[in-house]
Order: C-alpha cells, then sequence, then structure tokens
C-alpha cells in the first residue's frame, strides 16, 4: 500500500476536480466594455435627432446601424436608437462648440488676455515707471533726482526754480534768446547760497514729466532779460517739455546770498569740445512718452548745480531746477521710497 503525504493528495483531488468539471467552464471568458458615466467628471453632451429634437447623454458608440449611448437624463442608462434618425453631423458640431479643451497638466497653458487689458496694462505702467527695485515715479507731473541716501535709492523732487515761477515743482517756460557770440554773462540768478535740495551721489539720474499739451503754456509772456543786446524777447521758438530739448547741467557760481547760472555756448554742445562748469547729459524717452530721462555724461563734482533746458540753438529755459551734491547732508524732505507690492489676501466671509 501505497502511502501519499498531504500536499500530493492535495494535487490529485485538485486534478480530479478539473477532469471530472463540465466543459462549459474551461471556455475562455469574453469580456466586454460597458459604457459607463464618468462620475468623477461627467460629460455632458447632446445627441441631435433629424427631428431637431435631442437626447441629454454622456457617451455613445455606433455598432453597425444602431447608435448605443449612456443617457443623462436616466441615470447613465443604456439606451439605443437606429441611426437613420441620427444627425451625426450635428451632434458632432454641436460637441465641438461646447467641449473645453483639456488642459495637460504637464505643460499647463495660461488663460489667453485680451490684447485690449494688455494695452490698458501697458499705457498705466508706462505713468509710472520702476526706476529703481520697488521704486516707481509718480502719476503727477514732476521733475525727480534718483538719489541714494544710506543705501536706500529714493526720488527727490525738484523744484523749478526762478522769482516769477513761484517754485513750481512742474514745467514753465521763461525763455530767453543767447547770444552765442557775447562773452559769458549772468543768466539766472538763485537766492541762497545752496540748494535746498541736496544729493548724496555723484551720478544722480533725473527724470523730467512731459508730454501734457499744458507743458509750457502756464508761465505766460517769455522773461525780457537786459544783458546789453546778450538776451532779448522771444516770440516764435518753441515751447519747452518735449524730448527735442536738450538738457545741461550747469554748476552754480556761489556768491555772498545767491548762486548764479551763467551763460555758455549752445553751438558748442555735442562738439566733443568741453565748457567749464556745463555737464552735458543724454536723453531717453521712456515706454509710454510721459518720461524724459536723463543722464549726466560724466560724474558731478561737490557744488550747487541746475538742470538747464536749451530749447533750440539760440534760445534756453530761464526756469531751472537747482539742487546740490554733498554726501554728508540729512536726508531730504518729501521724498519717495521703495514700496514692495502686496500680495492679496482673500478674507474669509462668516455666514449671515
Amino acid at each position: 500500500m501505497v502511502h501519499l503525504s498531504r500536499s500530493a493528495k492535495l494535487a490529485a483531488t485538485l486534478l480530479a476536480a478539473t477532469i471530472s468539471a463540465p466543459p462549459y467552464l474551461h471556455a475562455v471568458p469574453q469580456h466586454t466594455t460597458a459604457l459607463q458615466p464618468d462620475n468623477s467628471a461627467p460629460h455632458r453632451t447632446r445627441l441631435i435627432l433629424k427631428d431637431g429634437s435631442y437626447q441629454v447623454i454622456m457617451s455613445y458608440r455606433i455598432v453597425g446601424n444602431v447608435v448605443h449611448y449612456i443617457s443623462a437624463e436616466r441615470g447613465g442608462a443604456e439606451e439605443e436608437i437606429p441611426i437613420s434618425l441620427v444627425d451625426l453631423d450635428a451632434t458632432k458640431r454641436w460637441d465641438r462648440q461646447h467641449t473645453q479643451p483639456t488642459p495637460d497638466a504637464d505643460n499647463p497653458q495660461p488663460p489667453a488676455i485680451d490684447p485690449e487689458l494688455l494695452k490698458e496694462e501697458a499705457d498705466r505702467a508706462a505713468l509710472t515707471p520702476e526706476v529703481a527695485p520697488d521704486l516707481r515715479l509718480p502719476e503727477e507731473d514732476s521733475t525727480l533726482a534718483l538719489d541714494t541716501y544710506r543705501g536706500t535709492p529714493e526720488l527727490v523732487p525738484l523744484a523749478q526754480t526762478d522769482s516769477d515761477l513761484n517754485r513750481n515743482t512742474g514745467h514753465n517756460l521763461l525763455k530767453a534768446a543767447v547770444n552765442p557770440l557775447s562773452a559769458s554773462h549772468e543768466l539766472v540768478e538763485l537766492k541762497g547760497e545752496s540748494s535746498p535740495i541736496q544729493l548724496h551721489v555723484k551720478d544722480p539720474v533725473l527724470y523730467l514729466r512731459i508730454g501734457d499739451e499744458s507743458v509750457g503754456n502756464t508761465a505766460g509772456t517769455p522773461l525780457t532779460v537786459d544783458t546789453h543786446g546778450a538776451t532779448s524777447r522771444v516770440q516764435s521758438d518753441p515751447t519747452g517739455g518735449s524730448p527735442q530739448s536738450r538738457y545741461v547741467i550747469v554748476r552754480a557760481d556761489v556768491r555772498r546770498g545767491a548762486r548764479v547760472i551763467a551763460s555758455f555756448r549752445i553751438g558748442l554742445l555735442g562738439s566733443g569740445q568741453r565748457q567749464e562748469d556745463v555737464v552735458e547729459t543724454t536723453s531717453e524717452l521712456l515706454p509710454g512718452g510721459h518720461w524724459l530721462k536723463i543722464t549726466p555724461r560724466e560724474p558731478l563734482d561737490f557744488g550747487e548745480f541746475a538742470l538747464m533746458e536749451v530749447i533750440s540753438d539760440r534760445a534756453v529755459n530761464l526756469g531751472v531746477w537747482d539742487f546740490g551734491v554733498h554726501p554728508v547732508s540729512p536726508e531730504n524732505r518729501d521724498v519717495l521710497k521703495p514700496e514692495p507690492r502686496r500680495g492679496v489676501t482673500l478674507e474669509r466671509h462668516k455666514p449671515d
């Protein structure tokens, strides 16, 4: 008698069961794919019929002459309809018009922005361009100098100075014709031996607001300066405050109780010949056409200066913007400092 182990007995039992099983249990099962609604993100479309009516469905498939569809109106039940009753072209066209494109998770595309909105945003940014990190020019008309005080960039307003201008911070025009052949003579006399504005860097950048139609029309009749024929009344020269004007920085002659701005030879500007007490500048019209950036071509020594507008080859603007350069001076008043943009904070609203 042969004794079988427990594992051998188990194997013999399974073999006997397999031999005695009915034949239909050995058939390979047939897998079918049922149309199931996607409950996570159910799709809704229309199966449009030729009579103009439609069925709200989740999906459909065509088998022979029959359209099988999952009804969205009857809880995902699978139904069918003869294809001869279905307008397939209208069904596909409606689905294309009302289906949003599926975003790519790996390469998400940002939403399209209206070009008109982009243009409006660019126009607003041009009114207040950024001149240093988190430091922007203001919207109002003004002239400012980019200074640095104790490592922090600041925008310092400059006043347009003349006895008849009443220290207006905007742009006024008092013109005087300059005889290019005359000897150096006094053009403007400023009160005080130092300007109330003292910058702390040798290479300040100046910003002049332009582009306003009212610029140049606020001063009335041009000023007449009697210097024995050196200057005279100007009626036909163009008004200032435009990129066509040339700007220079002139060192002031400090006298007892006053600072004097002397004339210079306009014809030598841009020739490469250096004139004493005159620093030429480069001008750049910023995008948008609202601001003119004026940069001195060489560092400024310590002292008192004035920014002067050269209107033409024979005329200058007697309204100047005065300032001094002294690194150890106190901080200026009414300066604009960097302001980091704050993120938007959403507030939680309590239920009513």
